[in-house]
């Protein structure tokens, strides 16, 4: 099989003003398009061309760094576009969700703050997570294009929320305004979608 670019939810204005038209179109129709055309070269001809994403992730490690990066990049944009939601569709997280927060970060406030230092604190260029392992939830970060499913990481589970620290993610809005970018980053989540992914991986 050969990985497609996924289809966005929304268009590319509609994360304004906490992400960019320009950002987004870039972003997607040139990174995101280019790591899933790269990945695809990469597999061809290969055993790996009948795996599953999760997969090759799983093995990446052992691949050459191609497949790797290309292969990460290709799945956390795909986990990154579908936890946004334009603001005029935003909702708190639930009742539900709420209480598991609660209940593995002690407070909703807690679990911003920390993913927040974590994220702010990536050094370069990566990402950070809020990943299911053993049906709780954990907070990691990961450089380049690696994420948690991959082996050695130290923080492994399964991601269902994932943030992109690359500069190419937010830097011509906010520049070297991480932070800024982050605190955006709260107001376009969908959180409706990222208890989905954590009730689909704790069955």
């Amino acid at each position: 099989m050969s990985f497609k670019i996924p289809k966005l939810p929304y268009s590319y204005e509609d994360l304004e003003p906490f992400i960019d038209k320009k950002t987004m179109e870039i972003h997607y129709t040139k990174h995101h398009a280019t790591y899933t055309e790269n990945l695809n070269k990469f597999i061809s001809g290969t055993d790996m061309i009948n795996l599953s994403i999760e997969e090759i992730l799983r093995r990446a490690h052992i691949e050459v760094p191609g497949i790797r990066n290309n292969s990460g990049g290709y799945y956390n944009h795909n986990i990154f576009w579908e936890i946004l939601i334009p603001n005029e569709k935003f909702e708190n997280p639930s009742i539900n969700f709420s209480n598991i927060l609660e209940r593995d970060f002690k407070s909703f406030n807690s679990f911003k703050e920390k993913f927040t230092n974590l994220a702010m604190n990536c050094f370069g260029s990566g990402w950070t997570w809020l990943c299911v392992k053993n049906k709780k939830l954990t907070i990691c970060s990961t450089a380049n294009q690696d994420n948690p499913l991959m082996y050695g990481m130290g923080c492994e589970g399964i991601p269902i929320l994932g943030l992109d620290v690359w500069e190419h993610a937010y830097y011509l809005k906010y520049q070297n305004r991480r932070i800024d970018y982050i605190s955006s980053f709260w107001k376009i989540i969908n959180w409706k979608k990222v208890e989905k992914n954590y009730i689909n991986n704790i069955k």
